[in-house]
Protein backbone atom coordinates (compact mmCIF):
# COMPACT_ATOMS: atom_id res chain seq x y z
CA UNK A 1 0.00 0.00 0.00
CA UNK A 2 1.24 3.44 -0.56
CA UNK A 3 0.80 6.84 0.89
CA UNK A 4 -1.55 7.93 -2.14
CA UNK A 5 -3.96 4.88 -2.09
CA UNK A 6 -4.60 5.19 1.71
CA UNK A 7 -8.36 5.28 1.98
CA UNK A 8 -8.49 8.70 3.94
CA UNK A 9 -11.60 10.52 4.63
CA UNK A 10 -12.01 13.98 6.16
CA UNK A 11 -14.39 16.20 8.74
CA UNK A 12 -15.76 12.39 9.73
CA UNK A 13 -18.64 12.31 12.34
CA UNK A 14 -17.41 10.71 15.23
CA UNK A 15 -21.45 9.92 16.46
CA UNK A 16 -21.50 6.72 15.20
CA UNK A 17 -18.63 5.24 16.73
CA UNK A 18 -18.77 6.05 20.18
CA UNK A 19 -21.16 3.65 22.92
CA UNK A 20 -21.95 7.51 24.67
CA UNK A 21 -23.20 8.54 21.23
CA UNK A 22 -21.99 11.93 21.19
CA UNK A 23 -21.56 14.60 18.34
CA UNK A 24 -18.30 15.37 17.36
CA UNK A 25 -15.53 15.31 14.29
CA UNK A 26 -12.22 14.10 13.43
CA UNK A 27 -10.33 15.93 11.38
CA UNK A 28 -9.11 13.02 9.76
CA UNK A 29 -10.24 9.01 9.59
CA UNK A 30 -8.31 6.58 8.38
CA UNK A 31 -9.66 2.83 8.74
CA UNK A 32 -6.74 0.40 9.72
CA UNK A 33 -7.10 -3.20 8.05
CA UNK A 34 -3.15 -4.48 9.64
CA UNK A 35 0.00 -3.38 9.74
CA UNK A 36 0.07 -2.38 5.73
CA UNK A 37 -1.97 0.66 6.17
CA UNK A 38 0.62 1.82 9.12
CA UNK A 39 3.55 1.48 7.01
CA UNK A 40 1.81 3.58 4.51
CA UNK A 41 0.52 6.26 6.98
CA UNK A 42 4.61 6.49 8.18
CA UNK A 43 5.58 7.59 4.95
CA UNK A 44 3.42 10.63 5.28
CA UNK A 45 4.94 13.24 7.64
CA UNK A 46 2.03 15.61 6.99
CA UNK A 47 -0.10 12.72 8.60
CA UNK A 48 2.40 11.60 11.03
CA UNK A 49 2.58 15.11 12.62
CA UNK A 50 -1.21 15.16 13.36
CA UNK A 51 -2.53 14.27 16.86
CA UNK A 52 -3.61 10.65 16.74
CA UNK A 53 -6.56 8.39 18.34
CA UNK A 54 -6.90 5.08 17.98
CA UNK A 55 -10.28 3.78 18.47
CA UNK A 56 -11.71 0.68 18.72
CA UNK A 57 -15.15 0.11 19.86
CA UNK A 58 -15.25 3.45 21.26
CA UNK A 59 -17.25 2.46 24.65
CA UNK A 60 -14.14 3.57 26.45
CA UNK A 61 -14.31 7.29 25.52
CA UNK A 62 -15.74 10.76 26.23
CA UNK A 63 -15.17 12.78 23.18
CA UNK A 64 -15.73 16.39 24.76
CA UNK A 65 -15.01 18.43 21.69
CA UNK A 66 -14.36 17.77 17.87
CA UNK A 67 -10.45 15.80 17.32
CA UNK A 68 -8.36 17.84 15.69
CA UNK A 69 -5.93 14.89 14.67
CA UNK A 70 -6.45 11.45 12.67
CA UNK A 71 -8.57 9.40 13.89
CA UNK A 72 -7.13 5.10 13.27
CA UNK A 73 -9.92 2.96 13.33
CA UNK A 74 -9.04 -0.31 13.82
CA UNK A 75 -10.86 -3.04 11.28
CA UNK A 76 -8.79 -6.07 11.37
CA UNK A 77 -10.88 -8.90 11.81
CA UNK A 78 -10.01 -13.08 12.41
CA UNK A 79 -9.91 -15.57 15.28
CA UNK A 80 -8.26 -18.99 15.21
CA UNK A 81 -7.21 -21.53 17.44
CA UNK A 82 -3.26 -20.94 17.26
CA UNK A 83 -1.72 -24.29 19.26
CA UNK A 84 -1.69 -25.64 22.50
CA UNK A 85 0.25 -27.63 25.01
CA UNK A 86 -0.13 -29.68 28.44
CA UNK A 87 -1.64 -26.79 30.09
CA UNK A 88 -3.18 -24.34 27.64
CA UNK A 89 -5.14 -23.68 24.12
CA UNK A 90 -3.89 -20.55 22.70
CA UNK A 91 -6.41 -18.52 20.55
CA UNK A 92 -5.70 -15.37 18.63
CA UNK A 93 -7.96 -12.93 17.48
CA UNK A 94 -7.82 -9.46 15.45
CA UNK A 95 -7.58 -6.10 17.30
CA UNK A 96 -10.74 -5.44 15.02
CA UNK A 97 -13.04 -8.06 16.25
CA UNK A 98 -15.79 -7.10 18.66
CA UNK A 99 -14.89 -8.32 22.28
CA UNK A 100 -18.12 -10.10 23.00
CA UNK A 101 -18.25 -11.55 19.25
CA UNK A 102 -14.86 -13.49 20.10
CA UNK A 103 -15.79 -14.37 23.82
CA UNK A 104 -19.22 -16.23 22.06
CA UNK A 105 -16.80 -18.10 19.75
CA UNK A 106 -14.40 -19.33 22.33
CA UNK A 107 -17.24 -20.84 23.76
CA UNK A 108 -18.30 -22.23 20.26
CA UNK A 109 -15.48 -23.73 20.07
CA UNK A 110 -15.67 -25.46 23.38
CA UNK A 111 -13.08 -23.46 25.16
CA UNK A 112 -13.75 -21.32 28.97
CA UNK A 113 -11.42 -18.83 30.25
CA UNK A 114 -13.07 -16.00 28.98
CA UNK A 115 -17.22 -16.23 29.98
CA UNK A 116 -16.74 -14.17 33.04
CA UNK A 117 -16.08 -11.10 30.45
CA UNK A 118 -18.75 -11.51 28.44
CA UNK A 119 -20.88 -8.67 26.94
CA UNK A 120 -18.37 -6.32 27.85
CA UNK A 121 -18.61 -3.73 25.09
CA UNK A 122 -15.36 -2.70 23.03
CA UNK A 123 -12.86 -4.98 20.61
CA UNK A 124 -10.15 -6.83 21.08
CA UNK A 125 -7.36 -5.04 20.73
CA UNK A 126 -8.59 -2.55 23.25
CA UNK A 127 -8.80 -4.79 25.83
CA UNK A 128 -5.40 -5.49 27.03
CA UNK A 129 -4.77 -1.82 26.73
CA UNK A 130 -7.86 -1.51 29.89
CA UNK A 131 -6.85 -4.92 30.89
CA UNK A 132 -11.16 -5.09 31.11
CA UNK A 133 -12.40 -7.32 33.76
CA UNK A 134 -15.50 -8.73 35.43
CA UNK A 135 -16.74 -11.10 38.07
CA UNK A 136 -13.40 -11.86 39.16
CA UNK A 137 -11.52 -12.33 35.89
CA UNK A 138 -9.29 -9.88 34.37
CA UNK A 139 -7.94 -10.30 30.32
CA UNK A 140 -4.37 -10.30 32.15
CA UNK A 141 -5.15 -13.45 33.78
CA UNK A 142 -5.74 -15.27 30.33
CA UNK A 143 -3.58 -13.17 28.45
CA UNK A 144 -0.60 -14.56 26.17
CA UNK A 145 0.34 -12.45 23.74
CA UNK A 146 -0.09 -9.47 21.63
CA UNK A 147 1.32 -8.14 18.20
CA UNK A 148 1.46 -4.76 18.02
CA UNK A 149 2.73 -1.46 15.65
CA UNK A 150 5.21 0.77 16.43
CA UNK A 151 4.48 3.96 15.26
CA UNK A 152 7.93 5.20 16.24
CA UNK A 153 10.45 2.88 14.40
CA UNK A 154 7.78 0.55 11.92
CA UNK A 155 8.91 -2.65 13.77
CA UNK A 156 6.35 -5.47 14.59
CA UNK A 157 6.29 -4.79 18.91
CA UNK A 158 5.43 -8.71 19.98
CA UNK A 159 4.99 -8.39 24.30
CA UNK A 160 3.91 -11.05 26.36
CA UNK A 161 2.17 -10.72 29.76
CA UNK A 162 5.04 -9.00 31.89
CA UNK A 163 5.90 -6.55 28.88
CA UNK A 164 2.24 -5.20 28.88
CA UNK A 165 2.75 -4.34 33.14
CA UNK A 166 -1.09 -4.68 33.45
CA UNK A 167 -2.37 -3.09 36.21
CA UNK A 168 -5.79 -2.40 37.63
CA UNK A 169 -7.68 -0.90 34.40
CA UNK A 170 -4.02 -0.31 33.01
CA UNK A 171 -0.99 -0.96 31.19
CA UNK A 172 1.98 0.02 29.28
CA UNK A 173 0.12 1.13 26.93
CA UNK A 174 -1.00 3.99 28.91
CA UNK A 175 2.37 4.57 29.63
CA UNK A 176 5.68 4.25 27.78
CA UNK A 177 3.62 2.90 24.76
CA UNK A 178 0.90 5.35 24.73
CA UNK A 179 0.61 7.11 21.10
CA UNK A 180 3.21 5.10 20.00
CA UNK A 181 1.99 1.18 19.56
CA UNK A 182 -1.37 0.28 18.23
CA UNK A 183 -2.17 -3.18 18.86
CA UNK A 184 -3.08 -5.40 15.92
CA UNK A 185 -3.74 -9.06 17.44
CA UNK A 186 -4.16 -10.79 20.87
CA UNK A 187 -3.36 -14.06 21.66
CA UNK A 188 -4.99 -16.19 24.68
CA UNK A 189 -3.82 -18.80 26.58
CA UNK A 190 -6.96 -20.82 27.59
CA UNK A 191 -7.11 -23.69 30.35
CA UNK A 192 -7.57 -27.24 29.71
CA UNK A 193 -8.11 -27.83 33.31
CA UNK A 194 -10.99 -25.14 33.63
CA UNK A 195 -12.68 -24.56 36.72
CA UNK A 196 -15.44 -22.43 37.40
CA UNK A 197 -15.14 -19.13 38.47
CA UNK A 198 -18.61 -18.48 40.31
CA UNK A 199 -17.80 -16.46 43.43
CA UNK A 200 -19.33 -13.20 43.27
CA UNK A 201 -22.54 -13.03 44.66
CA UNK A 202 -24.73 -12.19 41.69
CA UNK A 203 -23.18 -15.09 39.22
CA UNK A 204 -23.88 -17.78 42.11
CA UNK A 205 -27.31 -16.14 42.43
CA UNK A 206 -28.02 -16.59 38.95
CA UNK A 207 -26.63 -19.72 38.56
CA UNK A 208 -28.92 -20.70 41.36
CA UNK A 209 -32.23 -19.47 39.85
CA UNK A 210 -31.07 -21.08 36.80
CA UNK A 211 -31.04 -24.72 39.02
CA UNK A 212 -27.17 -25.05 37.61
CA UNK A 213 -25.43 -26.52 40.32
CA UNK A 214 -22.17 -27.84 38.40
CA UNK A 215 -21.90 -24.77 35.67
CA UNK A 216 -19.73 -25.47 32.46
CA UNK A 217 -18.26 -22.12 30.43
CA UNK A 218 -21.26 -21.59 28.46
CA UNK A 219 -23.91 -21.52 31.71
CA UNK A 220 -21.18 -19.05 33.51
CA UNK A 221 -21.40 -17.14 30.07
CA UNK A 222 -25.70 -17.00 30.23
CA UNK A 223 -25.08 -15.53 34.26
CA UNK A 224 -22.91 -13.26 33.69
CA UNK A 225 -24.55 -11.71 30.15
CA UNK A 226 -28.41 -12.13 32.24
CA UNK A 227 -26.45 -10.11 35.39
CA UNK A 228 -25.45 -7.03 32.68
CA UNK A 229 -28.53 -7.04 30.65
CA UNK A 230 -30.87 -6.30 33.80
CA UNK A 231 -28.12 -4.05 35.34
CA UNK A 232 -26.54 -2.12 32.45
CA UNK A 233 -28.29 -0.31 29.41
CA UNK A 234 -27.56 -1.23 26.15
CA UNK A 235 -25.84 1.37 24.22
CA UNK A 236 -27.85 1.39 21.15
CA UNK A 237 -30.74 2.01 23.30
CA UNK A 238 -29.15 4.34 25.96
CA UNK A 239 -25.55 5.87 24.99
CA UNK A 240 -23.07 5.15 28.02
CA UNK A 241 -19.68 3.67 28.27
CA UNK A 242 -20.50 1.22 30.91
CA UNK A 243 -18.42 1.67 34.48
CA UNK A 244 -17.33 5.30 34.24
CA UNK A 245 -15.12 5.19 37.09
CA UNK A 246 -13.08 2.73 38.64
CA UNK A 247 -13.87 1.16 41.85
CA UNK A 248 -11.05 3.02 43.89
CA UNK A 249 -8.49 1.38 46.15
CA UNK A 250 -8.09 2.98 49.29
CA UNK A 251 -5.36 2.35 52.39
CA UNK A 252 -7.11 -0.29 55.40
CA UNK A 253 -7.33 2.55 57.72
CA UNK A 254 -9.52 4.28 55.79
CA UNK A 255 -11.85 1.60 54.89
CA UNK A 256 -12.04 0.73 58.29
CA UNK A 257 -13.24 4.17 59.08
CA UNK A 258 -15.73 4.45 56.99
CA UNK A 259 -17.10 0.92 57.35
CA UNK A 260 -17.33 2.12 61.44
CA UNK A 261 -19.47 4.59 59.63
CA UNK A 262 -21.55 2.77 57.47
CA UNK A 263 -22.53 -0.55 57.98
CA UNK A 264 -23.23 -1.83 54.37
CA UNK A 265 -19.98 -0.22 52.81
CA UNK A 266 -19.26 -3.06 49.81
CA UNK A 267 -15.23 -3.39 49.67
CA UNK A 268 -13.01 -6.28 48.98
CA UNK A 269 -9.50 -7.03 50.32
CA UNK A 270 -6.60 -6.15 47.74
CA UNK A 271 -3.47 -6.82 50.08
CA UNK A 272 -2.77 -6.55 54.01
CA UNK A 273 -2.62 -2.91 53.77
CA UNK A 274 -5.40 -1.77 50.98
CA UNK A 275 -8.93 -2.06 49.97
CA UNK A 276 -10.90 -1.76 47.01
CA UNK A 277 -14.05 -0.52 47.40
CA UNK A 278 -17.46 -0.41 45.19
CA UNK A 279 -17.56 2.99 43.25
CA UNK A 280 -21.38 2.34 42.44
CA UNK A 281 -21.63 2.47 46.04
CA UNK A 282 -20.10 5.59 46.83
CA UNK A 283 -22.07 7.49 44.21
CA UNK A 284 -25.28 6.52 45.48
CA UNK A 285 -24.60 6.98 49.07
CA UNK A 286 -24.13 9.98 47.37
CA UNK A 287 -27.18 10.65 46.29
CA UNK A 288 -26.56 10.32 42.81
CA UNK A 289 -28.53 7.30 41.36
CA UNK A 290 -30.85 7.77 38.97
CA UNK A 291 -30.54 11.93 38.70
CA UNK A 292 -30.56 13.80 35.53
CA UNK A 293 -28.16 17.25 35.03
CA UNK A 294 -29.26 18.98 31.98
CA UNK A 295 -28.57 16.06 29.02
CA UNK A 296 -26.65 13.36 31.32
CA UNK A 297 -27.78 11.39 33.89
CA UNK A 298 -26.52 8.68 36.26
CA UNK A 299 -28.45 5.29 35.27
CA UNK A 300 -31.24 4.22 37.48
CA UNK A 301 -30.04 1.30 38.13
CA UNK A 302 -26.55 1.41 38.56
CA UNK A 303 -25.11 4.40 39.76
CA UNK A 304 -21.67 3.19 38.32
CA UNK A 305 -22.95 4.35 34.97
CA UNK A 306 -23.42 7.60 33.21
CA UNK A 307 -25.77 8.00 30.66
CA UNK A 308 -26.68 10.14 27.58
CA UNK A 309 -30.37 11.01 27.88
CA UNK A 310 -30.33 12.59 24.61
CA UNK A 311 -28.49 14.71 22.65
CA UNK A 312 -26.01 15.60 25.50
CA UNK A 313 -22.51 16.88 24.97
CA UNK A 314 -19.32 15.31 26.10
CA UNK A 315 -18.72 18.95 27.57
CA UNK A 316 -22.08 17.78 29.78
CA UNK A 317 -20.68 14.43 30.60
CA UNK A 318 -17.80 16.12 32.13
CA UNK A 319 -19.42 18.07 34.26
CA UNK A 320 -21.50 15.73 35.96
CA UNK A 321 -18.56 13.60 36.56
CA UNK A 322 -16.51 16.38 37.92
CA UNK A 323 -19.73 17.24 40.14
CA UNK A 324 -20.27 13.66 41.52
CA UNK A 325 -16.03 13.51 42.35
CA UNK A 326 -16.83 16.00 44.48
CA UNK A 327 -19.20 14.94 46.04
CA UNK A 328 -18.09 11.23 47.27
CA UNK A 329 -14.60 13.36 47.68
CA UNK A 330 -16.08 15.52 50.16
CA UNK A 331 -18.42 12.61 52.01
CA UNK A 332 -16.43 10.08 52.25
CA UNK A 333 -12.77 11.46 51.63
CA UNK A 334 -12.47 9.27 48.14
CA UNK A 335 -11.04 10.20 44.89
CA UNK A 336 -13.13 8.16 42.63
CA UNK A 337 -10.73 7.97 38.86
CA UNK A 338 -12.65 7.81 35.54
CA UNK A 339 -12.36 4.90 33.11
CA UNK A 340 -12.87 6.41 29.69
CA UNK A 341 -10.15 8.19 27.75
CA UNK A 342 -11.42 11.96 27.75
CA UNK A 343 -10.58 13.38 24.13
Amino acid sequence: MTTSSLPLQYAVSLAGLNTFGLQAQAYAYLPVQGADTLHALRQDAALMALPRLVLGGGSNLLLTQDFPGLVLHMQGRGMTITGEDEDFIYVCAAAGENWHGFVQWTLAQGLGGLENLSLIPGSVGAAPIQNIGAYGIEVKDRFHSLRAFDLATGEILTLDRDACRFGYRDSVFKHALRDRAVVLEVSFALPKRWQANANYADVAQALQERGVTEPGPGDIAEAVIAIRTRKLPDPAQIGNAGSFFKNPIVPARLRDTLLAQYADLVSYRVDEGHYKLAAGWLIDRSGWKGKTVGRAGVYEKQALVLVNRGGATGAEVARLAKAIQEDVKEKFGVQLEPEPVFI
